[in-house]
């Protein structure tokens, strides 16, 4: 039992963070991109630019120990480049690069990805265990399952019963939606290789 509660607490830990990296990777990518490219004009925005290109690496880096300490998929690192000469030469370098496009792309689409892990954790997590206090929470609060309203101790006991099933079937599905998580960060490292 306590393997299994690990596991799932583990779980749920992995898929909220694959939707707040999601979320950080497309809204620092985008800010980024738009104003770095906007700031080209200026000449500010070259390194804007750069500094963006060269932190997806390390952004890809902490997904990769992320998915190996949360669902043991193991990927192999990329090695870092050393970039010699000037700032405009490392720049245009960086720049230049695709695999530096493919990894900001890939990142991204992690959005859609945390997305999906949000929609699961709130499904296989938070509605088990809702439906599991039923009890202690349909005194104050009203409680209505589709058409059935929980209103008396044998429809919130009942309830509670439904809950504990769901949270053991569901923890099933949420380290299948894991492990789906962990595929896409495997999936970004064979891209940008």
């Amino acid at each position: 039992m306590k393997k299994w509660l690990r596991e799932y607490l583990l779980n749920f830990c992995f898929l909220m963070l694959t939707f707040g990296t999601g979320v950080f990777y497309f809204c620092y990518y985008l800010v980024g991109l738009v104003f770095g490219s906007g700031m080209s004009f200026t000449l500010i925005g070259i390194p804007v630019l750069t500094f963006v290109m060269r932190s997806s690496w390390t952004f890809m880096d902490y997904d990769r120990i992320q998915t190996k300490f949360y669902t043991d998929i193991t990927i192999e690192p990329v090695m870092k480049r050393t970039t010699t000469g000037s700032l405009w030469i490392q720049a245009k370098g960086e720049l230049a690069d695709i695999r530096n496009w493919k990894a900001v792309s890939v990142l991204m689409l992690k959005f859609i990805v945390g997305i999906t892990s949000l929609f699961s954790a709130v499904i296989f997590f938070i509605v088990p265990i809702l439906w599991i206090l039923a009890p202690c929470i349909s005194s104050f609060a009203d409680i209505n399952v589709g058409p059935i309203r929980i209103d008396t101790l044998p429809k919130s006991l009942l309830m509670m019963g439904v809950g504990v099933l769901f949270a053991y079937a569901g923890s099933w599905a949420a380290k299948g939606a894991a492990r789906w998580s962990g595929r896409y960060t495997q999936w970004m490292f064979s891209v940008c290789r």
